[in-house]
This record gives C-alpha cells, structure tokens and sequence, in this order.
C-alpha cells in the first residue's frame, strides 16, 4: 500500500471513529454529516468522497459491528462452555484495550435493535448450547433464552463501557456462571 493510501484510509477510520463517538452521543437521527466533518476537520465535500451519505457510515459501522461474532460464531462448539468462554474473554479484552470495541457493540446493537442478535449467530449459540446440555455441561433450560442472555449481558456490558470507559470490566466467568450446569458434592 503506498503512502497516499495508507493516508486515506486513515482518515477513513477516522471518519468512522468520529462518526460512531457521534452516533452513540447524539443518536444518528442527530447527527449530522456536518458534525462528522467538524469533528474531523474536514469540509463537507471531502466527506462525501469517502462516504456518500451518513447512512453509508451507518452502513459500514454495522458491517464492521457484525463481522467480528461472525467470526467468533465459527469457533468450534465442541466444548459448549469454552465457546463461550473463548467469545466473552475476547469481548472483555478487547473493551479493556480499546473503547472502540465497547462502542461498536453497543452502536450495533442501538442500530440493529429490531434483531438485536444476528440470526445465524443465535442459530449456532442455541445449538451450542442444546448440545452442551446433552453432555451435561450446561444447565437445563430454555437454549434460546440462554443463548439471548449471553448475547445480551455481552451488549448490556459494551454498551455500560462505551458510556463509563474507566468502568471495570466483569470477568467472562461471571457470564459464563449463567450457563454452567453445577453438580452437587
């Protein structure tokens, strides 16, 4: 990558960092293409040749804000609880290395509300899930209402960091802890 592309698209991340501080703040309804440009320091017009509407930025957000459970929902799911285990100390770690990630949660969860769970993501967690109860890892219960809880305390948790960045962060066995079948002495 020559210099000059590696210099636009760095003012491409900043454009999209810039803009998710916007939307989490302000709301996207809120938000202008001109507060983004200020933010920025960047003329309307030049915003328009990386992005061409703030729901393109939107767009790209969400894109981003999904790719990464993609990935993680392609861990093996033999051992039900350390998939989990693995996708929660991934979250947690990188919420304490970068605010970007807690941020990202929380705008794609704010912007994806009306599904706040990508369906093939909760399909795979809810199999999971029903296997690790045949095995005898995970407790009894509803696999879906599980697999939402998971996903959600995630969310819930992402979204408390975005807003209290200096908040601490909880241990990934404290989620966990929700799924674990526990056997007596």
């Amino acid at each position: 990558m020559t210099s000059r592309q590696q210099q636009k698209e760095k003012r491409r991340v900043e454009i999209l960092e810039a803009a998710l501080d916007l939307f989490i703040s302000k709301g996207f309804s809120e938000t202008t293409i001109k507060d983004i440009a200020q933010k920025v320091d960047m003329s309307i017009g030049l915003m328009f040749h990386y992005f061409e509407s703030k729901a393109a930025l939107r767009d790209e957000l969400i894109k981003i804000g999904v790719e990464t459970p993609a990935a993680l929902s392609k861990l093996d799911g033999t051992d039900s609880l350390k998939f989990f285990e693995t996708i929660a100390t991934h979250y947690f770690t990188m919420m304490q290395q970068d605010a970007f990630t807690a941020k990202m949660v929380a705008f794609t969860a704010q912007a994806t509300s009306a599904k706040t769970i990508e369906p093939a993501i909760l399909k795979k967690s809810i199999s999971i899930i029903t296997d690790g109860q045949l095995r005898g890892q995970i407790r009894p219960g509803n696999a879906e209402a599980m697999a939402i809880l998971f996903w959600q305390s995630l969310s819930s948790v992402a979204t408390y960091i975005a807003f209290n960045p200096k908040a601490p962060i909880p241990e990934p066995e404290w989620i966990i802890d929700y799924l674990k079948k526990y056997r007596l002495p």
